[in-house]
This record gives structure tokens, sequence and C-alpha cells, in this order.
């Protein structure tokens, strides 16, 4: 006698597993966020109506699967197992749906982008203002921050970034070249002095940019005729940091010190509280591997990237094809 459970019994039927799709993806989307607010927000619900549809899963499931805490949001085992069980799949269902949508119609939907503030109120705005007049069915929005965002986690589908090395699990698209250039105000090097080799800039005032792994050091490198490059590293320091690129042109202007930028940071003739110039210091010493030396589009990596995110992509390569440019800067 068989007394081994009919096979239809092992498992759930569709009318049981149905109700059940919406939450179990919602507990991937926490997984990511590792918050109820932003799960929430990214799906259009409330933070309590997230925080109930969970705890109706986990009655269904007879197993405790989110630890809460007053400060954070976790998993437990079984709420782990379950999203890595899970997500391999509901990729693969966004990624379908997103090609299948693409298939026909104008380019349409929603995509959210982060970048630092200077490139992003100097030059980005321009650039989004015109995209959006081109697709009226995208909607944009635009998050502008020095610090790094973890696309995945916050739910973002593009970031714009300087760099030299783009991580290897992102798509990544060249818009442009970019460099960094040390700048100093002719009032302040009327003032200190004009210095004629990096390792003089130890008795300068010199602005530092806080970001990422940069330390207080800039290091130069000098390329001679018949001569292998001459390369000094320099520990700086200053009245000045920040985190900022726009701040540190500020103060170069007010001529604070000498200080690094980045291209699309320097001056523009367009704005006419920067037409002062600035000064370039050391212009035979290029610096390295400071704010990177290409700008990047870059998305976290996919087997399918969405319409509007591709056009968007297009249209910022576009903009961006002729770089930047500064206002004249004079070199000594």
């Amino acid at each position: 006698m068989n007394n081994e459970p009919p096979l239809s019994s092992l498992y759930m039927s569709s009318d049981q597993l149905s109700p059940l799709v919406a939450d179990l993806h919602l507990l991937t989307v926490l997984a990511a966020t590792r918050s109820f607010t932003e799960a929430a927000r990214r799906l259009g619900i409330s933070k309590a109506s997230a925080s109930m549809r969970l705890s109706e899963l986990e009655r269904a499931a007879g197993v405790s699967l989110v630890r809460r805490t007053t400060r954070s949001v976790g998993l437990t085992e079984a709420g782990q197992q379950l999203v890595n069980d899970m997500q391999p799949a509901f990729n693969r269902i966004s990624e379908s749906y997103t090609a299948v949508k693409d298939l026909v119609g104008t380019p349409r939907g929603l995509i959210r982008v982060t970048a630092p503030v200077a490139l992003g109120r100097q030059h980005l705005a321009p650039c989004v203002a015109a995209f959006l007049k081109r697709f009226p069915d995208i909607h944009i929005e635009l998050a502008l921050t020095d610090r790094f965002v973890n696309l995945a986690s916050e739910g973002f589908d593009l970031a714009i970034r300087h760099t030299n090395a783009p991580p290897q699990t992102h798509v990544a698209w060249v818009l442009c070249e970019t460099r960094s250039v040390l700048l100093a105000s002719p009032q302040y090097l009327k003032r200190r002095g004009v210095p004629s080799h990096p390792s003089e800039l130890t008795a300068h005032d010199c602005l530092l940019y806080l970001g990422g792994n940069q330390a207080a050091s800039w290091t130069f490198e000098r390329h001679a005729k018949r001569k292998s490059a001459e390369r000094v590293s320099v520990g700086i320091a200053g009245t000045l940091k920040a985190n900022n690129s726009e701040v540190l042109r500020h103060a170069l202007l007010a001529g604070l010190g000498i200080g690094l930028l980045p291209d699309f940071s320097m001056p523009s003739a367009a704005n006419r509280e920067d037409r002062r110039q600035l000064v370039r210091v050391l212009p035979d010493w290029q610096v390295q591997g400071f704010f990177g030396d290409r700008i990047y589009a870059l998305r976290p990596g996919s087997p399918q990237v969405p319409k509007a995110v591709r056009c968007f992509v297009e249209h910022l390569r576009e903009s961006f094809s002729e770089g930047f440019q500064p206002a004249r800067i004079i070199t000594p």
C-alpha cells in the first residue's frame, strides 16, 4: 500500500500562491533596501502597509522572515533563503516585462538617476531639460549627491560618475574625457608666490576635496623628452576641506589657496559670478588619479537595458561629446 501523499499536495496551488507573490516580491525589495520606508517608497505603498503585508506573509509561512530592531531591518535565516531562491526569478520577470514593453511604442517609464552635485547642477540639468522635451513619456528622478550611492540597494537605474575604473559588475558607457587642474587666484599667488615645483606646495594653503579615499596628498607626474617620467607625491594642508567642488571653486576665486578642480567645475564663461580668472599652477605637471579621467554613465549589470535608459544615455553622450568648455584659464 502506498502511503505517500499525492504529488499535487506537495506543491502550493496557483490559487494559494497568487496572493503571496506581491508580498514575496516585497520581501526581496526589503532585502535590498534594509528599510521599510525605502521599500515602501520604491513600491508606491505606505510604510504601514509594507509592514502589515510582511507580517501576514510570516503568518502564512509559519516562520519569522524579518528581524526588526529600532535601528535596522534584517532577514532571518528563513527570510534570506527565500530571497536567495526567489530573486533570480523576479529579476528575470522584470527583464522580460521590460523587453516586451520596449517592443512597441515610444520610450516611456521612470528613470532614477544620481550624479555629483557640481556636475549635475552645471551640466546634467540642462541635458535633462532638453531630454524631457524630446521624450515627454519618460519621467526622471534626479538625486544629486557627492556620496557614493549603491545603485542596486537604493533603487537607481543610472549613475553619472567621474572615475578611472568603473566597477566590473556594472554596465559602463563613456560620456566624455575629463581632467583635473591645479588652480589659484592671481591675488593669492601675488600674496604667497608662485610655486615652481610640487614640493613647494607644502608652504602653501591648499584646498582639499573630501571624497572617497582621497588622502591629504597630491601626486604629480611630469614627462620630459628623452627622460623617464618624474613622479612626486606631496602632503598638503590648508584651512578648508570640502566634499563639493563648487565650494572649492568659490574658495579659489576668493583667494583662499591653491586647489584642484575637475574641468567640469572650473569657472564658466556663461556665469557672470565666475568670470573672474584663475591661474593654472604647475602647468608642466599633471595630477595623477584624483577626480578620474572619464565621465561614465553606470548601470547595475543586467541582460536587458530598458529603452528609456538607452535613449537617455545616448542623449548624454551627444550632449557631453565635446567635453567641458571652461572660461579662459591663465597659464603663467
